[in-house]
């Protein structure tokens, strides 16, 4: 469970990745997913889970997904701006 908790909270901070990235659109899409996500969380732990490939089911996996790509992007923006410092060229 602890584990999950992580990787949720690293998810509800995807949106704002994307928005440093200037990728608006997956910034809408995460924070959509993130309703899910939540929803499918809660009625998990307190009531019982929902059916595989059920719609917030979708979303929780979706937004766990999307999540990574995000943290992978900024990680990849992050080493781009560091090398370009490094050398001291700019990135953009």
């Amino acid at each position: 469970m602890g584990i999950t908790l992580m990787f949720m909270m690293l998810a509800t901070v995807a949106p704002f990745l994307f928005i440093r990235l200037e990728k608006k659109i997956l910034a809408v899409v995460q924070s959509v997913m993130l309703v899910g996500m939540w929803v499918y969380f809660f009625e998990a732990v307190f009531h019982t889970a929902p059916h595989a490939f059920s719609t917030i089911w979708i979303m929780f996996y979706a937004s766990m997904i999307i999540a990574e790509v995000a943290w992978i992007m900024f990680f990849g923006r992050i080493k781009k701006e560091f090398d370009a410092a490094k050398t001291g060229t700019s990135t953009y």
